[in-house]
């Protein structure tokens, strides 16, 4: 049967739930303490010490090491980095914590196998902010609603979580529990009607949250669907609604095969940890954990789907596919879609094309080496694939700079890793200006108060963003906010530029759209932003342009930098050039006709940054054609910051904004200038030397460079 709007139960749970309580009607914000906490960890004071001579690195467990030269202190994040880090993964739930809750469900009188289904809210959710988005669970066909389990704590920090729970004797239809979402989707609207409400479903859980989208279009819903059961009549699945009851056996075989997709191969687990670099001891007796415990989660698994409930699950899942697909064009919310590349359940890569084309508001990311139950596997983190997906909101519309959370201790890790070898590469050459002028290894003179503007010279392909961001993070916790071109956000229409999932990593470093309202908003919030006047252009410059700052001709952001007394801190990058040659540029591109078609068909997917101005700073998308070299060392100089403060009247008329607008080019032209000058000097420029000097000093210490 039905329930009549959102049921409430506290009685009968276990001691890991609670009650779904009303949230707060005040409207107003009050920062969750741990969110707070991961902003706070980027400010320093001026007054902290500040290593300029550091090599960060990660070890096996995870734990960030910081080498400290000459007995200085150690930058506060990374201090607090390890200790997070630390206790993240010790709190972190996993799939035999499933297994366990799931058994307390099965005991308890009230959460077990009667009783209709009902809301709960897990207690390790912990506090949230007042105004986080409601988000609801709808469970696969296990129904228990711990599916987010091992998320609870990250999720409850930026979310008001509820889950739902569908006893294991209940027999409540799908259209009646389309009603249950529907009336407390309805209600909570009407109680918090700026407040978006998210529903998070898996296979059958996806269908309701399609069913529930489509009955409300007018209701603000973001969809998160995880191996969606609409490819139910495609699936393997599909022909056990026939065997289950004429052959017995079939039951057993349907729960091994379930369990086997939800703890996955444990040989190709273990042969991960072994090219991880895991001892083999270690591996051998974490794989004989895992097996032993395998013995026990089949007993539970039988409890939460015994043969009877499996086969009304499956009726289930067939009519809630087909109840989905009949309505796909009637959904207009905004929708994830999380599809695994190994799923032995259902055909989800191939269905996450299909739902891609026919959902308008859709996007997808892909996990090639997931299998079905995603949200249950290690290495899915469900808050950074949101965070990524600029996917989190807390009002009617996205804003890129309030609705964003700062990265985790274990995005950062995440981030340091996958960019390793990259920086070994590069071994980057960090270089700062002082108040008094002194130029000094490292970034201590960059302010640590904001706001700040960095203004500086793009390098061929924007490769030297992730050293420079990664730098000033772990040497000087500034976390920098990147304004960037709106092609790694939106799409006007699909074509060949690379899916938004390439950029995920720089959305959840902070990268904005480049535009004015942004610039305002996090110049007003007292944020380090980045700017590049060339942009695409310089970017993506023509062959012998390199090291030449292609701006407009009219000042930008000088007066904006004015308005709130940003300090603009010039600087330079060199280096990246020596990685490739240009061969085959936008002008050789645009000769050739099928080319030059192409070029302007990329172009058209996504939103210009400029309009009417000259041609010479704006550019089409492309991508020009380099000849590669031996990697060439990388060198940042950040020059003297530049006050603005309490100039605000004095560059509101346009020939002094357009002097400082200048003299801010000449200060990044010299900056450029000293790094290729200097760098002549340098012993170990040549990668082959600096390899040489690491075989003998170790490939995690800091590689010399020339004398200032």
């Amino acid at each position: 049967m039905a329930v009549n709007g959102a049921c409430f139960f506290a009685a009968g749970f276990p001691t890991t739930v609670r009650c779904c309580a009303k949230p707060s009607s005040s409207g107003k914000f009050k920062r969750n303490p741990a969110v707070a906490n991961t902003i706070r960890r980027f400010a320093v004071s001026t007054e902290e010490s500040i290593t300029t001579e550091t090599t960060t690195d990660f070890v096996e467990d995870g734990r960030l090491k910081k080498k400290v030269v000459d007995g200085e202190k150690m930058n506060p994040y990374v201090l607090e980095l390890e200790k997070t880090e630390l206790e993240y993964k010790s709190s972190r739930k996993g799939l035999n914590d499933y297994f366990e809750e799931s058994r307390n469900f099965i005991k308890s009188s009230g959460g077990g196998v009667g009783g209709p289904p009902r809301w709960f809210s897990p207690l390790d959710c912990g506090s949230r902010l007042d105004n986080s988005p409601l988000l609801l669970y709808l469970p696969g066909i296990d129904g228990v609603g711990l599916g987010l389990i091992m998320h609870h704590q990250s999720l409850g920090e930026i979310f008001d979580i509820w889950c739902l729970h569908i006893p294991v004797k209940d027999r409540t239809s799908f259209i009646d529990l389309v009603k249950l979402v529907e009336q407390t989707v309805r209600s909570e609207n009407c109680h918090s009607p700026n407040r978006p409400i998210y529903l998070v479903g898996e296979s059958l859980g996806a269908c309701l949250a399609l069913a529930v989208a489509v009955r409300n279009p007018d209701i603000d819903l973001s969809l998160i669907l995880a191996n969606p059961g609409t490819s139910f009549e495609k699936s393997q699945l599909q022909p056990l609604i026939h065997l289950l009851g004429i052959i017995p056996v079939q039951y057993q075989l349907i729960l091994s095969y379930m369990l086997s997709s939800m703890t996955g191969d444990p040989l190709r687990m273990a042969m991960d940890k072994v090219m991880k670099g895991l001892p083999l001891q270690q591996t051998a007796e974490g794989l004989l954990k895992d097996v032993a415990a395998m013995s026990s989660y089949v007993y539970v698994l039988a409890n939460i789907l015994p043969e009877e409930t499996l086969l009304w699950k499956l009726k289930m899942l067939k009519s809630a596919s087909a109840f989905a697909n009949s309505r796909l064009h009637a959904v207009k919310a905004q929708t994830l879609l999380l599809t695994s590349g190994r799923d032995q359940l259902l055909p989800s890569e191939d269905e996450g094309k299909r739902l891609r084309r026919a959902l308008p508001k859709c996007e997808i990311r892909r996990f090639n080496d997931n299998g079905h139950y995603l949200f249950l596997e290690d290495g899915v983190d469900l808050v950074t694939v949101i965070k990524g997906a600029s996917f989190y909101r807390r009002g009617k519309c996205h804003d890129y700079v309030f609705d964003y959370i700062p990265p985790t201790p274990s995005e950062i890790k995440n981030i340091c890793e996958s960019n390793r070898l990259f920086m070994r590469a590069t071994s980057p050459v960090m270089l700062s200006t002082l108040e008094d002028g002194k130029i000094v290894k490292g970034l201590a003179g960059i302010p640590s108060e904001g706001p700040v503007l960095f203004i500086g010279y793009h390098m061929l392909l924007g490769y030297e963003l992730v050293p420079m961001v990664m730098n000033l993070l772990l040497e000087r916790n500034i976390l920098m906010r990147g304004m960037a071109h709106p092609m790694m956000f939106t799409r006007k229409k699909e074509g060949y530029l690379p899916e938004l999932s390439s950029f995920d990593t720089y959305r959840t470093m902070g990268a904005v759209p480049v535009s004015g309202t942004n610039l305002y908003k996090l110049l007003s919030s007292k944020a380090h932003v980045l700017l590049y006047p060339g942009g695409l252009r310089e970017a993506c410059h023509r062959k012998g342009e390199q090291y030449k700052l292609i701006w407009p001709e009219q000042s930008e952001f000088v007066r904006m930098a004015a308005r709130f007394g940003a300090k603009i801190v010039p600087f330079g990058v060199a280096g990246e050039d020596d990685f490739g040659e240009i061969v085959f540029d936008y002008d050789d591109q645009m000769k050739i006709p099928f080319l030059k078609d192409f070029i302007k068909s990329l172009s058209e997917e996504a939103d210009t940054v400029r309009t009417g101005l000259n041609s010479e700073v704006n550019q089409d998308i492309h991508s020009p054609v380099v000849l590669p070299k031996f990697p060439g060392r990388f060198y940042y100089y950040f020059g003297k910051p530049i006050e603005t403060e309490g100039r605000m009247s004095e560059l509101r008329d346009k020939d002094n904004a357009h002097e400082l607008y200048m003299q801010v080019k000449s200060e990044v032209e010299k900056c450029l200038a000293f790094l290729q000058e200097k760098r002549e000097s340098d012993p170990y420029r040549n990668l082959l030397a600096r390899l040489a000097y690491q075989s003998t000093h170790g490939f995690d210490s800091e590689v010399p460079t020339f004398e200032l």
